[in-house]
């Protein structure tokens, strides 16, 4: 059956004789959208890393010049594979308009969050020994 829905300003069409077409043009999308996600997430993971227990508000990420030199070289390779057209290609993806990058930030956010948490309980037990 298939249906129509729109995404970064293009409109899809997976209706009638365009249905199975989504597992190869909607596949691609969705398979970006995962492997970016993926390296958002784990970009955060590596500035949560920076301390134990010392929250990024207080232990600013240019404490360590090396890992954002890693970092803005790994999005960097990305961003290679993704917006140049042989590459995406080679790697089967394709580029991300704003609003699906607006939508990746939204998905890999909550590490930061949750990993901050996790640092205010792991102050409060080193301080009270429970």
């Amino acid at each position: 059956k298939g249906s129509t829905f729109s995404a970064g300003g293009v409109t899809y069409d997976y209706t009638g004789e365009n249905a199975c077409d989504y597992f190869t043009e909607g596949k691609t999308k969705a398979s970006t959208l995962s492997l970016t996600t993926l390296v958002v997430i784990e970009m955060f993971n590596a500035l949560n890393a920076l301390s134990e227990d010392i929250s990024l508000l207080v232990m600013p990420p240019w404490i360590n010049p090396y890992l954002l030199l890693a970092m803005a070289v790994s999005f960097g390779l990305h961003f290679v594979i993704m917006y140049i057209p042989a590459f995406a290609t080679i790697f089967a993806i394709v580029p991300l308009d704003v609003n699906e990058w607006l939508l990746v930030l939204l998905c890999a956010a909550p590490v930061c969050v949750i990993d901050e948490v996790l640092k205010v309980i792991g102050r409060y037990v080193l301080k009270t020994g429970t």
